[in-house]
């Protein structure tokens, strides 16, 4: 489990591999294999650790659905912070969504294999009392 050691300390890793072990375990119990997919929100988590934890997840062999995630958070908080609304920014805040894009496509597939440095990165997408 090589991906994000840069970033994130060996202690983070091995919790992320026994998390993501364990989600998938529950996930194996109690989901039938014949459900084509299962896509998470980011649940608050910054970017580049809820890449982290999809790929870690899909690392894991024995899933007979793909993993992915939904258009939460994690994909966009770097894009929304660049582009501000305004209409100089829309460029920029393109190619980070596009960046973040192709990153969690790679961990969707469990071969991510870069650094995740987003204009977020470090930064908590959790806000308390969230309603949609």
């Amino acid at each position: 489990m090589s991906v994000l050691r840069v970033r994130f300390s060996n202690k983070y890793i091995l919790f992320c591999i026994v998390v993501c072990s364990a989600v998938v375990q529950v996930l194996q119990r109690r989901v039938p294999p014949a459900v084509p997919g299962i896509v998470f929100l980011s649940g608050g988590q910054p970017e580049e650790e809820a890449t982290a934890n999809l790929n870690a997840m899909n690392r894991l062999s024995n899933r007979p659905w793909a993993l992915t995630f939904s258009f939460a958070r994690a994909l966009q908080t770097s894009a929304t912070m660049i582009w501000q609304g305004k209409p100089e920014n829309v460029q920029a805040a393109q190619q980070e969504m596009l960046k973040i894009a192709k990153a969690n496509g790679m961990a969707s597939l469990g071969k991510f294999e870069g650094d995740l440095s987003t204009a977020a990165t470090g930064k908590s997408t959790f806000v308390a009392n969230n309603a949609y």
